[in-house]
C-alpha cells in the first residue's frame, strides 16, 4: 500500500515538476506521510532518487521542442552541481530551520511581482549574449543550487523565475532552462545521500518510472499550450508553495 501512494504522488510529482518546478511539494509529503518513523534523509534522498529520471526525461523533451540555449546553460548547470553539493554537505552539520520562516515571504513576494508584471515571461528577449549570459545564468546556478542542497523547497519555481526575470526567458524557455539545471542539482544531492546510505532503492526504481510518466505528460501539456499555461501554473504551484511552507513555519 505503501509504494502504491508513493507511486502515484511521484507520477503527479513528475507531471507538476515538468511544467513548472514543485514536485517536491507533492512527493516529499507523501512520503513522510507514508513513512513516519523513517529518517528523513533517507525519504529526502529517496525523493531525489526518483525526480532525477523525471527531470532528465523532461529536459530531454524540451531540448527537442524549445531553443535551450546550451552554451550559456552548461555553465549554470555546473555552478548548480558543484554549489547544491556544498550545500547538502552545510546542512548536514547546520540546521536549516531559520529558512522556514523566511521562505514563505519570499516566495509572496515572486508571486505578487509576476502577477503586477502581467507581461513578464510572455515573450523570449534575452537581456544578454554570450559571456554576460553565460555569467549571469551561472550566478544563478549557484545560488539556487546551494539552495536546493542545503533546504530545497521551490527550486525548480526559483530556477523559473529568475531565468525570466534577470535573463529575459519566457516561461516555457525557462522552464526548459530550468529543468537542466535542476538535473544537476538533483545529481550533486543525490550523490551525497548515496555516500551516506540515505536512500531506498527498491523504492526508488517503481518511483522512477512513475515520475518519468508523469514527467513526459507534463512536458507534452506544457509544450502544447505554450507559455501563458506555464506561467498560470507557476502562479499556482507557488501559491501552493507559499501556503505549505507558511504552514511548516507557523503552524506545525
Amino acid at each position: 500500500m505503501e509504494l502504491l501512494i508513493v507511486s502515484l504522488a511521484s507520477l503527479f510529482a513528475g507531471f507538476v515538476d515538468a511544467i513548472v518546478g514543485g514536485g517536491g511539494l507533492i512527493l516529499v509529503p507523501a512520503l513522510f506521510a507514508a513513512f513516519p518513523t523513517a529518517h528523513p534523509a533517507t525519504l529526502f534522498g529517496t525523493n531525489k532518487g526518483a525526480s532525477l529520471w523525471g527531470t532528465a526525461f523532461a529536459t530531454w523533451q524540451y531540448s527537442r521542442r524549445v531553443q535551450i540555449r546550451w552554451v550559456a546553460l552548461w555553465p549554470a548547470a555546473v555552478a548548480g552541481l558543484v554549489a547544491s553539493f556544498a550545500g547538502a554537505w552545510l546542512v548536514t552539520v547546520v540546521s536549516p530551520d531559520f529558512l522556514r520562516k523566511v521562505l514563505p515571504l519570499v516566495l509572496l513576494a515572486v508571486l505578487l511581482y509576476t502577477l503586477a508584471k502581467k507581461e513578464l515571461g510572455r515573450t523570449h528577449v534575452p537581456r544578454f549574449a554570450g559571456g554576460q549570459e553565460q555569467l549571469a545564468a551561472a550566478a544563478i546556478g549557484l545560488v539556487i543550487g546551494f539552495y536546493d542542497g542545503f533546504f530545497g523547497p521551490g527550486t525548480g519555481s526559483f530556477l523559473v523565475f529568475l531565468f525570466v526575470r534577470v535573463l529575459g526567458y519566457d516561461f516555457l524557455s525557462a522552464s526548459a532552462a530550468a529543468k537542466l539545471v535542476n538535473c544537476a542539482t538533483n545529481v550533486a544531492a543525490l550523490v551525497l545521500f548515496i555516500s551516506k546510505g540515505h536512500i531506498w532503492w527498491h523504492f526508488v526504481l517503481v518511483m522512477a518510472l512513475a515520475n518519468v510518466l508523469g514527467s513526459l505528460l507534463g512536458t507534452r501539456l506544457a509544450l502544447k499550450h505554450g507559455t501563458g499555461f506555464v506561467r498560470g501554473v507557476f502562479l499556482v504551484v507557488v501559491s501552493a508553495l507559499i501556503l505549505k511552507t507558511s504552514y511548516d513555519a507557523f503552524l506545525r
